[in-house]
Parts: structure tokens; C-alpha cells; sequence
């Protein structure tokens, strides 16, 4: 079978088609039955949307084609933001939805004394290996995740099989992975591929997928203003094709700077960002560049909630961003948290440890809810008059008043990090 290995300033519409295209025509017998597990809206800029739609186009006159969108915990995509992402041409009786806490099958665990091996000692529990029971379906004759390689907080680096064990996954991988990342340290991961999390997963793609027809399709894009340009394309099983487009990531994603930053502001998508869980992106993408004494301000006209579902909503505003030592207190005092590990985890990564402070401008929740979990509150019409995303461009602006502030207007999309943390 073809594997691809592209890597190019821009790779047009036409290219991708025609190299999927020859991909597809490597397959040694054409697929009968095809399950497609590409990400939700929330990473739109992956390209996975327009590579879901020419696989479909290609496969669907001969081939059943089923789509699974890798939701992990997030909530299930409307039927407008399945058209924005999949397009007009897919039937809606060939999306499916992922329940991570009810549709996955138990494939066996990752022992308790490799993850301690892999992160020091400082975890020490069996990692239960969930994944969506659909996978597990023997009329599949291809499975091919789709997804963007880019700077990510629990894991180092995004995808490769992170989008089946935990956008396709159950519970305990989803909440003990989250953990062990918390647990290790967001800032000794952020942008590198052989973190405790990744052997984790490794462990678990070798020992319980090797029989799967599963194929991956990784994506590494840049996007400017209104435009996202794929850079690199890296089709195959191998783990050697994750390893190249994560070395491609880090030439395009890592935004590295030579002094730390006094005050960041970051504009959050209304129809990509609706609550915390997703929306903290801003923090931990920053996190390893802000001063100490610092400010992040969090322009997020979409915010609604914290949690994407209702038990994490829940533990969130009832503990709060309060810092990891607290948290890992907490953890060992309250049975719902210890429950929910990935919840922890989320409230580690989405605090500032209190080295600088975190304000949030939220579209749809109260002065009350933003400072009952521990951020400062700005109005939204007040955040924007001042910083009107319209009048910034990414990276350093200087205020009419002369503050300087350095913009960012989509934190899913890189990391910024000081220069020192990746010599």
C-alpha cells in the first residue's frame, strides 16, 4: 500500500485530491465498507473536513462509507456545523455520534508498572483501553483517521492514535491519560512527540489495534487570517509517518520568542470556542510564553458554560482553576473528582499556577460564574471596544494609547512558547 510523505509551502485542493486519489488506488482490494473518524468542528482548520469529502466522493460509488467524528467528551456537532465541516454532499444517516461514556468495547489496559516506567513514578495506575465499538465492526474493511498534527496539552503532540484512544475512546483512557499529562507537567510536553501520554498510547496502538484495518491520514496546516494552507500530508500506518509531520509541526506551529510577554490577548471563535473546556486553549498555548505578573485576557463572545457535558460543568464551577496543588489535593479528598480525572486535569492545565492573571470577556456568562472559578471578569462590549479584533493583527500591536499587547486570534492553532524551553 502507497504511503505519502508531502511536505510543501502550499498543497493546493487539486494536489490532495490527486494524491488521495492515487492513495485509494494502492489499496491492494478495494474497500467494500469504509469507516471514516476525522475531528470535530472544533478543529476546523485541519483540512479534515475537505479530505472527509473527497474520500467520500472517491469511495461512495462502489464503497458503504460510514463517518465517526472523534468527539472525545465534546458535545455533538449541530447540523449546521456538520454542513460547515463535511459539506452538503454527505447524507446525515451516514454521520454517527460518539458516547464516551456508553458506546466503547474494553480492549484490555496498559499495565500499571509501564505508565509508572513512563512518567517517573509520579503515576502508578492500569490504563483501561476503550475505544467506539464501531471500530470493533469485522464488515470494515477500512478504518482511516484523519487529523491535525499540532502542539497539544495532554499529549505533546495531536493525533496519530490520540484520535481513536481518546476521540473514539472511553472513560478511563480518556480521564487517566489526561491525568498522567497533568501529572508529568503541560510545559515538559507541549510540542514534543515521546511524552509519557504518547508511550501510553503507543503501548495501546501495538498491543490492541495491530489488527485493525486502520490507516492514518495526518495533516499539518497554517492558517492566516480567513486563509489555512496545508503544508504537509502524511498518509499511512506506520509510526514513522507521525514522527515526520510531527517534526513538520514544530517548524510551523511553534511560535518561539526571545522575551516573555507582559500582556496577551486572545480573541476565541464564537462558533468554534462555547465553554472553557475548549476555550482554555488560550491558556495552554500561552502558558510557557506570559511574564510572571503577566495578564491574559480571553475575548470569548461564544463562552456559555465550562464543561462540555453537564457532570464536568458541574465539577468545574464547583472547585475551580485553583492550581495544580490544590487540585492533586483535591483529588485525593473528593470521590467525584477523583472519579473524573480528566476534569482535574483540565482544571491544572487552565490555571496560571499564579504566575499571572487569567481575565476572561465571556459573551453568555456572569461576572459571578467567571469569578466563582477563579478567573477575573471583564465585560465583553468593554473587552472589545478596547481590543476590537478587527483593528489587531496577530503577534505585537501598540494601542492608540501606547499599551502594547501581543494578539492572538485563534490559540488552537500553535503554541508560543519562550525560546529557552525548546534549546
Amino acid at each position: 500500500m502507497k504511503e505519502i510523505r508531502l511536505r510543501s509551502e502550499k498543497i493546493d485542493d487539486q494536489l490532495l485530491a490527486a494524491e488521495l486519489e492515487k492513495w485509494l488506488d494502492s489499496l491492494t482490494t478495494p474497500p467494500k465498507k469504509v469507516l471514516l473518524l476525522p475531528p470535530d468542528i472544533t478543529r476546523f482548520h485541519s483540512k479534515a473536513g475537505l479530505i472527509v469529502q473527497l474520500l467520500y466522493k472517491a469511495l461512495s460509488p462502489k464503497a458503504e462509507v460510514d463517518i465517526l467524528p472523534a468527539l472525545g467528551t465534546h458535545v455533538a456537532m449541530s447540523a449546521e456545523e456538520r454542513e460547515l465541516m463535511f459539506g452538503t454532499e454527505i447524507p446525515e444517516d451516514r454521520l454517527f455520534v460518539h458516547d464516551w461514556r456508553n458506546d466503547v468495547v474494553r480492549l484490555g489496559e496498559v499495565p500499571a508498572e509501564f505508565v509508572a516506567e513512563v512518567s517517573g513514578g509520579l503515576v502508578s495506575y492500569p490504563i483501561g483501553v476503550e475505544i467506539n465499538k464501531r471500530l470493533l465492526d469485522p464488515s470494515y474493511d477500512l478504518i482511516v483517521s484523519i487529523g491535525q498534527v499540532v502542539p497539544h496539552e495532554v499529549v505533546g503532540m495531536a493525533n496519530y492514535s490520540k484520535n481513536v484512544f481518546v476521540g473514539c475512546g472511553g472513560q478511563d483512557i480518556i480521564n487517566k491519560s489526561h491525568f498522567l499529562g497533568a501529572a508529568y507537567g503541560m510545559e515538559k510536553m507541549m510540542g514534543r512527540d515521546h511524552t509519557p501520554v504518547r508511550k501510553v498510547f503507543d503501548y495501546a496502538e501495538e498491543h490492541f489495534l495491530a489488527k485493525l484495518p486502520l490507516q492514518y491520514i495526518l495533516t499539518v496546516t497554517t492558517t492566516k487570517g480567513p486563509e489555512t494552507t496545508l503544508n504537509g500530508l502524511f498518509v499511512g500506518r506506520d509510526r514513522s509517518l507521525f514522527a515526520e509531520a510531527v517534526a513538520e509541526s514544530q517548524r510551523r506551529n511553534l511560535d518561539l520568542l526571545d522575551q516573555p510577554l507582559q500582556k496577551v490577548v486572545v480573541y476565541l471563535d464564537p462558533g468554534e470556542f462555547k465553554s472553557t473546556w475548549l476555550g482554555n486553549k488560550a491558556v495552554y498555548r500561552t502558558r510557557m510564553a506570559i511574564a510572571d505578573e503577566g495578564e491574559l485576557i480571553i475575548l470569548a463572545p461564544g463562552l456559555k458554560q465550562f464543561g462540555e457535558d453537564q457532570t464536568i460543568d458541574q465539577l468545574i464551577r464547583k472547585y475551580g482553576y485553583v492550581g495544580s496543588k490544590r487540585i492533586l489535593e483535591l483529588v485525593e479528598q473528593e470521590e467525584d473528582l477523583k472519579n473524573n480525572l480528566s476534569a482535574a486535569a483540565h482544571l491544572i492545565h487552565g490555571s496560571s499556577e499564579g504566575r499571572f492573571k487569567i481575565t476572561y470577556a465571556p459573551g453568555h456568562l456572569s461576572k459571578e460564574e467567571i469569578e466563582q472559578v477563579n478567573f477575573a471578569y471583564l465585560p465583553l462590549d468593554e473587552a472589545l471596544q478596547r481590543y476590537n479584533p478587527e483593528r489587531l493583527v496577530d503577534g505585537f500591536n501598540k494601542l492608540d494609547d501606547g499599551e502594547e499587547i501581543f494578539y492572538i486570534s485563534n490559540p488552537a492553532l500553535g503554541l508560543w512558547a519562550l525560546k529557552e524551553n525548546f534549546q
